[in-house]
């Protein structure tokens, strides 16, 4: 168990999109004694997990997964007598059993190395709390229950990213441990080529721009994460976004990630007052722009139930094959809800020209 739980470790701290931890699970628990003396906290943990380097437990800090009575701490925290120490991850522990289940898959890509999916808005990524069936892992066990080289009971089965639950859009899957090396390195290295496609309320200002602001959890609601101006919390995070297209009280917009943070477009486009449209964990679901006519609101409404998601999609993705060395380059078209809500939005535009 020791071994696994590191494994876990690593793959905390890798720089992952969006990833869907709103659960957190708790991996390991230490009470301090009545006579500990103050002591960092990372050479606390050094000394008590077997096999663990003070580098790795500096990482778990910095991800906010390393609690002390229940509230983050970094690794230079001085540990103080009875302290509960915990250390989260966004998934279970290994105990969890992965059931393979004949789920569908979108596979738009497929060889002996590797995997690209294109995931629908709905589909959770792994299984967690309230979500231990029918999630994108218990299809992939079903998948490659025959393949002699994956290890299906790997609750983190070839995960090499990760996008929100009702985020629709590409997705890379390693289907060996050499490739999953390679190609997590490739995202941590910022050397992987993504862009996403939001409807975002708001006319947003100028053509192009650059966000830039540490993101982290939010200290008043861990559900939610936020934008750290200052710098002194969260992790960096820099987003450039294009307009697409001006929809009046909507703008569609194209979004390439230099970092991967958790909710990072969510949470960078809300930041700049341009929150995604039907984002209901932001409050994207209310109406943010327009009028207060009851036309206009029954309008948006129409809307909501066309597309009752975060309008978010995970366009393109771009990696080089860390067997073949070829880049590779894959396009997935707006799904058919968020286009109708796209092609609302246009009549409604066309409309008030008339007028």
């Amino acid at each position: 168990m020791i071994e696994n739980d590191l494994d876990d470790i690593d793959f905390l701290v890798d720089d992952f999109q969006n990833g869907d931890d709103d659960q957190k699970y708790e991996h390991y628990r230490f009470v301090a004694d009545k006579g500990q003396g103050l002591l960092r906290i990372d050479k606390f943990l050094s000394v008590r997990i077997e096999g663990i380097s003070r580098n790795r437990i500096q990482q778990a800090a910095d991800a906010d997964s390393i609690l002390v009575n229940g509230k983050p701490v970094k690794s230079n925290y001085k540990v103080k007598p009875l302290d509960v120490i915990t250390i989260v991850m966004d998934r279970p522990r290994r105990e969890l059993e992965v059931i393979p289940e004949d789920i569908p898959l979108n596979i738009v890509y497929e060889d002996n190395d590797l995997m690209v999916i294109n995931k629908p808005a709905g589909l959770v990524v792994h299984p967690g709390h309230g979500n231990y069936s029918g999630t994108l892992v218990n299809a992939l066990a079903f998948h490659l229950k025959h393949d002699n080289i994956t290890d299906i009971a790997d609750p983190r089965l070839g995960l090499v990213h990760r996008i929100d639950k009702d985020t629709s859009g590409l997705l890379l899957i390693a289907k060996t441990p050499e490739a999953k090396t390679n190609l997590s390195a490739q995202f941590f290295n910022k050397e992987t080529k993504r862009q996403y496609v939001a409807l975002a309320w708001g006319n947003v200002a100028g053509n192009e721009g650059r966000i830039e602001g540490n993101i982290g959890r939010d200290p008043k609601d861990r559900m939610l994460m936020r934008v750290f101006p200052d710098g002194e919390h969260g992790k960096p995070a820099v987003t450039h976004y294009t307009v697409m297209e001006r929809l009046g009280y909507v703008t569609l917009v194209q979004c390439q990630l230099e970092t991967g943070r958790t909710h990072q477009i969510r949470v960078h486009l809300k930041y700049i007052g341009h929150t995604i449209f039907n984002d209901e964990r932001y409050g994207g679901n209310e109406v943010l722009r327009g009028t207060n006519f009851t036309k206009y609101k029954q309008f948006v409404q129409n809307c909501f139930a066309i597309c009752p998601r975060q309008c978010l999609h995970a366009r393109t993705l771009g990696f080089v094959h860390p067997r073949t060395k070829e880049e590779m380059f894959f396009t997935s078209e707006i799904p058919d809800d968020m286009q109708a809500v796209v092609e609302k939005w246009r009549g409604y535009v066309a409309a008030r020209e008339i007028e």
